[in-house]
């Protein structure tokens, strides 16, 4: 069974899209963040690997074609920020405020707190392109020199956490205007965040789809100024 399944040139993209739909379905039945669709499609993919004593390499091989879809799904961001174009006019200040100030506060908290728990220069930097979007954010790591799996690893988490919680911490915080929830999550939380914001609104989905490209290249400046503090 294992061999002829990582054999399989179709076993990696059923089990990710099989383990994504029932995601799907729990959250619609059940309605709690906690069954968040992405979530459970890791977790539950992570299980059957495990279980079935498959490995990564073998997994991916037949799951790296969802990936041939990224580049098409990343330009169809652009799409509802094209039809908030007068939008993006009307509050373009604004807009580069709070992106900047995503950016720097995300960089300053890596800072923080990689002096409390007293982290060496090569874990600093691994961290600092946390919420940006992952094709940016290896690049950047590599550049560093730091390590790129944990960079991938804190990327996939910031966003993931952004997916489950943007909507409930702009609630509780008070951030109600759309441009600005759109900008919060998608500065802080990148393109898996971006989805959530999608959800919420034209306006909020087509903010977050420009904080994703605009942080990405401020966080790239950022950081080269951050990785000289530690």
């Amino acid at each position: 069974m294992k061999e002829m399944l990582s054999d399989s040139q179709y076993f990696g993209l059923i089990l990710s899209l099989g383990a994504y739909i029932a995601g799907l379905l729990l959250k619609r039945k059940y309605k709690l963040f906690i069954f968040n669709p992405l979530l459970i499609a890791i977790a539950l993919t992570i299980t059957i690997l495990v279980i079935l004593d498959i490995d990564y390499q073998s997994y991916n091989s037949s799951a790296k074609y969802l990936g041939y879809l990224l580049t098409p799904a990343t330009v169809c961001l652009a799409i509802p920020l094209y039809e908030q174009f007068a939008m993006l006019k009307k509050n373009l200040t604004a807009i580069l405020i709070g992106i900047s100030s995503g950016v720097i506060t995300s960089c300053a908290t890596i800072f923080a707190m990689s002096l409390i728990f007293r982290l060496g220069h090569v874990e600093y930097v691994t961290l600092l392109p946390k919420s940006i979007t992952t094709a940016i954010g290896i690049g950047l790591s590599d550049e560093l020199n730091g390590y790129i799996a944990i960079t991938v690893a804190a990327i996939m988490i910031t966003g993931l956490f952004g997916n489950i919680a943007g909507e409930f911490l702009c609630r509780i915080t008070g951030v109600k205007h759309p441009v600005a929830r759109g900008i919060a999550i998608g500065t802080s939380t990148h393109v898996m965040g971006t989805a959530k914001a999608m959800e919420l609104g034209e306006i909020e989905g087509a903010m977050s789809s420009l904080s994703v490209a605009v942080a990405g290249i401020i966080t790239v400046v950022a950081a080269i100024i951050f990785e000289g503090l530690i």
